[in-house]
């Protein structure tokens, strides 16, 4: 049965079925998404790091192979993102995490072998080089959510930088758009819709919201992009919608 399962390339649906069974309690399917999945782990550890990543020596793949298997824990398919999008995100997360946390450690040790006395006087510049550490980590953070949400909107034939275009130009239009498109995050059967057409389904929804179809239309690419953003795992990005 598991290499049956195993053996069908992969397909998002079959993994999907892995996943269950693992979360389930399955320890050998477990062990099996582990090894199978190396070179994806490798992959993502390595996008973020910039560099060739050896699995049998580098910290970073080990971190992104427990990431990983975090992922399998907790992913759940309710959200609308598939698997490996979800365990991407999550395996970078955790990398940046561990390296800002490495490059913290080393200026703080840094400081304190070579400059001890005027790390008593100025701990201004100590506090000075974690921030900068920190917004350098955060702005790494959002560009691997920007890159994320580009392959996803580019299964909708969307593109981030038209997201700009398509925008409503008034608060009010933007504000009620957004409405919409938490109206279908919120509806299972309208999110399935959306994430299996890769269309807005103007007839049903207009029936669940004050919005014209002739509107809804208008503003078709805009929602969608903000349907997408708010199936995924975004902490930055999702500020974009916060409060609205």
């Amino acid at each position: 049965m598991i290499r049956r399962l195993f053996h069908h390339k992969h397909k998002e649906n079959n993994i999907e079925e892995l996943i269950e069974a693992a979360q389930a309690g399955d320890e050998e399917i477990q062990n099996q998404l582990l090894s199978q999945y190396q070179p994806f782990i490798a992959k993502s550890v390595s996008e973020v790091c910039k560099r060739y990543i050896d699995s049998s020596k580098d910290d970073e793949f080990s971190i992104g192979l427990m990431a990983f298997h975090e992922a399998i824990q907790s992913y759940s398919k309710d959200k609308g993102s598939s698997f490996l999008s979800f365990a991407k995100l999550v395996v970078k997360r955790k990398v940046i995490d561990y390296i800002r946390y490495e490059q913290n450690h080393v200026v703080t040790a840094s400081l304190d072998d070579e400059h001890d006395d005027e790390q008593l006087e100025n701990p201004q510049e100590i506090q000075a080089a974690k921030d900068r550490f920190e917004k350098e980590s955060q702005n790494w953070q959002r560009k691997t959510e920007i890159e994320d949400y580009n392959e996803k909107l580019q299964e909708f034939k969307l593109s981030f930088s038209e997201l700009s275009e398509v925008a409503p130009k008034h608060r009010d239009a933007r504000e009620s758009a957004i409405s919409v498109a938490r109206v279908i995050y919120e509806d299972e059967l309208l999110l399935q819709f959306v994430q299996t057409k890769k269309k807005l389904p103007i007839k049903d929804l207009s029936t669940k919201v004050s919005v014209s179809k002739k509107t809804l239309e208008r503003n078709r690419k805009f929602i969608l992009a903000i349907v997408i953003l708010m199936s995924e795992d975004y902490v930055y990005l999702k500020e974009y919608v916060k409060g609205v």
